[in-house]
């Protein structure tokens, strides 16, 4: 089945796109970049960095912007699901829906009144059985935004491996923070992955701490995996 997958440049929306590709094709990668940084549906740290994931995974990118205006940001997806549909000719979507019911109900419904499938293939899913996957499969995560006790600046930039990940894990014990980052208490950005066939390289980037959350601007190129 041909499919769209909502792109955010983070570690759900793409490990999503990762499992529905072992058994559907990827027509298109769809991203919304938001103006409203606290957006109920979408990821906004360097969301511009999703056009090199898309150019390196050979998936055509439609890239849409949105004001970010609750539900009405809506209507902004679904124009760019029904470009999909009609120059791709997907019959279904696939996004990295963890536990939000919020977001999962609204892309489900927008699916059906496209006449399209809804794939959630995480949805539910243990966040540490997720990190272990991803470990397997060579994903490459960096933490691009924090919003959370115990998270502070040194955390922005800092690569997710199975090292930092344990880090991760005490902060959960102490600090409730959902190692899946559902809560909003982290955002990622994907360097690498399976569905890559270069990987992104950070060449600038620029902390903004505002004492309590914050946020990595990065600048990026593709190169070659060694």
């Amino acid at each position: 089945m041909k499919l769209a997958a909502l792109i955010s440049g983070g570690k759900d929306s793409l490990y999503a796109a990762y499992l529905a590709s072992k058994e559907h094709e990827l027509s298109c990668f769809i991203a919304i970049k938001s103006k409203n940084p606290e957006s109920y549906m979408f990821h906004v740290p360097n969301i511009d960095l999703v056009k090199l994931q898309a150019k390196s995974a050979r998936i055509p990118l439609i890239f849409k912007t949105t004001k970010g205006e609750k539900e009405k940001e809506l209507k902004d997806l679904k124009i760019a699901i029904k470009e999909a549909k009609k120059k791709y000719k997907i019959k279904g979507i696939v996004s990295g829906a963890l536990f939000s019911k919020y977001q999962r109900s609204r892309i489900d419904k927008l699916a059906e009144e496209l006449k399209l499938e809804s794939l959630s293939p995480l949805w539910k899913k243990v966040p540490q059985e997720q990190w272990k996957e991803m470990f397997k499969e060579k994903f490459k995560v960096i933490i691009s935004a924090v919003a959370a006790g115990g998270l502070g600046p040194e955390w922005l930039g800092k690569e997710i491996n199975r090292k930092t990940f344990n880090q991760l894990l005490n902060l959960h014990n102490t600090c409730y923070v959902c190692t899946g980052g559902e809560g909003g208490e982290f955002e990622t950005l994907v360097l690498d992955c399976p569905l890559f066939n270069e990987k992104l390289k950070i060449i600038s980037s620029k902390k903004h701490w505002d004492g309590q959350a914050g946020y990595l601007a990065a600048k990026a190129k593709l190169i070659p995996k060694s």
